[in-house]
Protein backbone atom coordinates (compact mmCIF):
# COMPACT_ATOMS: atom_id res chain seq x y z
CA UNK A 1 0.00 0.00 0.00
CA UNK A 2 2.82 2.42 0.89
CA UNK A 3 4.64 1.56 -2.34
CA UNK A 4 1.45 2.18 -4.29
CA UNK A 5 1.02 5.59 -2.67
CA UNK A 6 4.64 6.48 -3.42
CA UNK A 7 4.19 5.50 -7.06
CA UNK A 8 0.96 7.48 -7.24
CA UNK A 9 2.65 10.51 -5.72
CA UNK A 10 5.47 10.32 -8.25
CA UNK A 11 2.94 10.64 -11.07
CA UNK A 12 1.73 14.07 -10.01
CA UNK A 13 4.19 15.76 -7.66
CA UNK A 14 7.50 17.15 -8.83
CA UNK A 15 10.11 19.41 -7.33
CA UNK A 16 9.75 22.87 -8.84
CA UNK A 17 12.96 24.77 -9.40
CA UNK A 18 13.20 28.20 -7.83
CA UNK A 19 14.01 29.98 -4.56
CA UNK A 20 10.71 28.93 -2.98
CA UNK A 21 11.19 25.24 -3.85
CA UNK A 22 7.43 24.66 -3.93
CA UNK A 23 5.71 21.48 -5.12
CA UNK A 24 2.92 21.69 -7.68
CA UNK A 25 0.42 19.46 -9.41
CA UNK A 26 1.74 19.48 -12.95
CA UNK A 27 -0.40 19.12 -16.01
CA UNK A 28 0.16 19.82 -19.66
CA UNK A 29 3.47 21.54 -20.41
CA UNK A 30 4.17 22.15 -16.73
CA UNK A 31 1.01 24.13 -16.09
CA UNK A 32 -0.67 23.77 -12.73
CA UNK A 33 -3.62 21.40 -13.10
CA UNK A 34 -7.06 21.85 -11.57
CA UNK A 35 -8.82 19.23 -9.48
CA UNK A 36 -12.28 20.06 -10.82
CA UNK A 37 -13.70 20.28 -14.28
CA UNK A 38 -15.22 23.67 -13.49
CA UNK A 39 -14.33 26.56 -11.22
CA UNK A 40 -16.47 26.93 -8.11
CA UNK A 41 -17.27 30.25 -6.50
CA UNK A 42 -19.44 29.12 -3.61
CA UNK A 43 -19.68 26.12 -1.34
CA UNK A 44 -22.74 23.96 -0.82
CA UNK A 45 -22.12 24.41 2.91
CA UNK A 46 -22.19 28.16 2.57
CA UNK A 47 -18.50 28.65 3.33
CA UNK A 48 -15.46 29.53 1.21
CA UNK A 49 -14.18 27.02 -1.33
CA UNK A 50 -10.59 26.03 -1.85
CA UNK A 51 -10.67 27.97 -5.13
CA UNK A 52 -11.25 31.17 -3.16
CA UNK A 53 -8.15 32.68 -1.58
CA UNK A 54 -7.68 35.45 0.89
CA UNK A 55 -6.80 38.74 -0.80
CA UNK A 56 -3.04 39.04 -0.98
CA UNK A 57 -2.59 35.31 -0.31
CA UNK A 58 -2.77 33.30 -3.56
CA UNK A 59 -2.09 30.06 -1.70
CA UNK A 60 0.42 27.37 -2.50
CA UNK A 61 0.60 23.64 -3.03
CA UNK A 62 1.55 21.91 0.20
CA UNK A 63 2.66 18.31 0.84
CA UNK A 64 0.00 18.02 3.56
CA UNK A 65 -2.96 18.54 1.22
CA UNK A 66 -1.34 16.75 -1.71
CA UNK A 67 -0.99 13.66 0.49
CA UNK A 68 -4.63 13.89 1.63
CA UNK A 69 -5.89 14.13 -1.95
CA UNK A 70 -3.63 11.40 -3.32
CA UNK A 71 -4.55 9.06 -0.47
CA UNK A 72 -8.21 9.55 -1.38
CA UNK A 73 -7.37 8.60 -4.96
CA UNK A 74 -5.40 5.60 -3.72
CA UNK A 75 -8.27 4.40 -1.54
CA UNK A 76 -10.63 4.65 -4.52
CA UNK A 77 -8.29 3.15 -7.09
CA UNK A 78 -10.22 1.25 -9.75
CA UNK A 79 -9.41 -2.34 -10.58
CA UNK A 80 -7.75 -3.13 -13.86
CA UNK A 81 -6.06 -0.77 -16.30
CA UNK A 82 -7.38 2.77 -15.87
CA UNK A 83 -6.26 6.37 -16.14
CA UNK A 84 -3.60 5.99 -13.42
CA UNK A 85 -1.91 3.09 -15.20
CA UNK A 86 -2.08 5.09 -18.42
CA UNK A 87 -0.44 8.03 -16.69
CA UNK A 88 2.28 5.68 -15.45
CA UNK A 89 2.91 4.73 -19.06
CA UNK A 90 3.07 8.41 -20.01
CA UNK A 91 5.64 8.96 -17.28
CA UNK A 92 7.79 6.04 -18.46
CA UNK A 93 7.88 7.59 -21.95
CA UNK A 94 8.64 11.09 -20.73
CA UNK A 95 12.40 10.72 -21.12
CA UNK A 96 12.06 9.35 -24.64
CA UNK A 97 12.86 11.72 -27.53
CA UNK A 98 9.30 12.18 -28.77
CA UNK A 99 6.78 15.00 -28.87
CA UNK A 100 3.72 15.09 -26.65
CA UNK A 101 1.29 13.72 -29.22
CA UNK A 102 3.56 10.78 -30.01
CA UNK A 103 4.03 10.09 -26.31
CA UNK A 104 0.27 10.01 -25.67
CA UNK A 105 -0.30 7.81 -28.70
CA UNK A 106 2.53 5.46 -27.76
CA UNK A 107 1.25 5.12 -24.20
CA UNK A 108 -2.22 4.38 -25.58
CA UNK A 109 -0.83 1.72 -27.90
CA UNK A 110 0.47 -0.09 -24.82
CA UNK A 111 -2.82 0.56 -23.02
CA UNK A 112 -4.80 -1.04 -25.85
CA UNK A 113 -3.11 -4.32 -25.14
CA UNK A 114 -4.71 -4.13 -21.69
CA UNK A 115 -8.15 -3.47 -23.19
CA UNK A 116 -8.13 0.29 -22.69
CA UNK A 117 -10.13 2.67 -24.87
CA UNK A 118 -10.07 6.51 -25.01
CA UNK A 119 -13.58 6.59 -23.57
CA UNK A 120 -12.59 4.31 -20.69
CA UNK A 121 -9.52 6.43 -19.93
CA UNK A 122 -11.61 9.60 -19.89
CA UNK A 123 -14.26 7.92 -17.74
CA UNK A 124 -11.73 6.69 -15.18
CA UNK A 125 -9.92 10.05 -15.17
CA UNK A 126 -13.26 11.71 -14.41
CA UNK A 127 -13.74 9.17 -11.61
CA UNK A 128 -10.62 10.50 -9.88
CA UNK A 129 -11.70 14.09 -10.44
CA UNK A 130 -15.01 13.17 -8.76
CA UNK A 131 -13.07 11.68 -5.85
CA UNK A 132 -11.05 14.89 -5.53
CA UNK A 133 -14.24 16.94 -5.70
CA UNK A 134 -15.65 14.91 -2.80
CA UNK A 135 -12.48 15.63 -0.83
CA UNK A 136 -12.93 19.31 -1.63
CA UNK A 137 -16.49 19.19 -0.32
CA UNK A 138 -15.33 17.41 2.86
CA UNK A 139 -12.62 20.03 3.30
CA UNK A 140 -15.11 22.87 2.83
CA UNK A 141 -17.48 21.34 5.40
CA UNK A 142 -14.62 20.95 7.89
CA UNK A 143 -13.49 24.49 7.13
CA UNK A 144 -16.98 25.83 7.75
CA UNK A 145 -17.06 24.08 11.15
CA UNK A 146 -13.65 25.54 11.99
CA UNK A 147 -14.81 29.00 10.96
CA UNK A 148 -17.86 28.68 13.22
CA UNK A 149 -15.71 27.38 16.07
CA UNK A 150 -12.74 29.73 15.80
CA UNK A 151 -14.21 32.77 14.06
CA UNK A 152 -17.98 32.66 14.44
CA UNK A 153 -17.91 32.76 18.24
CA UNK A 154 -15.48 35.68 18.18
CA UNK A 155 -17.67 37.51 15.66
CA UNK A 156 -20.61 37.05 18.02
CA UNK A 157 -18.45 38.36 20.88
CA UNK A 158 -17.52 41.40 18.77
CA UNK A 159 -21.19 42.03 17.96
CA UNK A 160 -22.08 41.80 21.64
CA UNK A 161 -19.25 44.18 22.56
CA UNK A 162 -20.35 46.63 19.89
CA UNK A 163 -23.88 46.59 21.33
CA UNK A 164 -22.45 47.11 24.83
CA UNK A 165 -20.28 49.98 23.57
CA UNK A 166 -23.33 51.56 21.92
CA UNK A 167 -25.40 51.27 25.11
CA UNK A 168 -22.60 52.69 27.27
CA UNK A 169 -21.93 55.47 24.76
CA UNK A 170 -25.60 56.44 25.03
CA UNK A 171 -25.29 56.26 28.81
CA UNK A 172 -22.22 58.51 28.68
CA UNK A 173 -24.11 60.94 26.46
CA UNK A 174 -27.07 60.96 28.84
CA UNK A 175 -24.82 61.31 31.89
CA UNK A 176 -22.89 64.12 30.20
CA UNK A 177 -26.16 65.95 29.56
CA UNK A 178 -27.20 65.39 33.17
CA UNK A 179 -23.80 66.61 34.42
CA UNK A 180 -24.10 69.74 32.28
CA UNK A 181 -27.60 70.34 33.68
CA UNK A 182 -26.35 69.80 37.24
CA UNK A 183 -23.44 72.19 36.64
CA UNK A 184 -25.84 74.86 35.39
CA UNK A 185 -28.07 74.28 38.41
CA UNK A 186 -25.04 74.50 40.71
CA UNK A 187 -23.91 77.75 39.10
CA UNK A 188 -27.42 79.18 39.47
CA UNK A 189 -27.50 78.16 43.12
CA UNK A 190 -24.07 79.72 43.71
CA UNK A 191 -25.28 82.95 42.15
CA UNK A 192 -28.47 82.86 44.23
CA UNK A 193 -26.47 82.21 47.39
CA UNK A 194 -24.14 85.09 46.59
CA UNK A 195 -27.08 87.40 46.02
CA UNK A 196 -28.73 86.14 49.23
CA UNK A 197 -25.54 86.68 51.23
CA UNK A 198 -25.32 90.23 49.95
CA UNK A 199 -28.99 90.79 50.77
CA UNK A 200 -28.65 89.25 54.24
CA UNK A 201 -25.53 91.26 54.98
CA UNK A 202 -27.25 94.39 53.76
CA UNK A 203 -30.25 93.64 55.97
CA UNK A 204 -27.94 92.95 58.91
CA UNK A 205 -26.10 96.18 58.37
CA UNK A 206 -29.34 98.11 58.07
CA UNK A 207 -30.58 96.57 61.30
CA UNK A 208 -27.33 97.36 63.14
CA UNK A 209 -27.31 100.94 61.94
CA UNK A 210 -30.99 101.36 62.88
CA UNK A 211 -30.35 99.66 66.22
CA UNK A 212 -27.34 101.84 66.96
CA UNK A 213 -29.25 104.92 65.97
CA UNK A 214 -32.11 104.18 68.35
CA UNK A 215 -29.85 103.06 71.18
CA UNK A 216 -27.77 106.23 70.81
CA UNK A 217 -30.91 108.33 70.94
CA UNK A 218 -32.12 106.55 74.07
CA UNK A 219 -28.70 106.72 75.65
CA UNK A 220 -28.62 110.43 74.83
CA UNK A 221 -31.93 110.92 76.55
CA UNK A 222 -30.66 108.90 79.53
CA UNK A 223 -27.62 111.14 79.80
CA UNK A 224 -29.79 114.25 79.62
CA UNK A 225 -32.16 112.92 82.31
CA UNK A 226 -29.24 112.28 84.60
CA UNK A 227 -27.88 115.67 83.79
CA UNK A 228 -30.99 117.80 84.01
CA UNK A 229 -33.23 115.97 86.47
CA UNK A 230 -31.46 116.06 89.82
Amino acid sequence: MAKMFKNLKSLFVIEEEGPTDKKKLVGKKGQTSKTGSKSKSTSSAGGPTINQSKVGDPGRVTPKFINVLLKAMEQNNLDGFDYLEYKQSLKSLKKMPMDEQTRYQSAFAMAQTMGATPAALLQTAQHYIDILNKEEQKFEEALTKQRLKKIGSKEQAIKKLEETIKVKAEQIKRLTQEINAHQKERDTLKKTIQESVIKVDSTKNNFIVSFDNLVKQIQGDMENIKKYLK
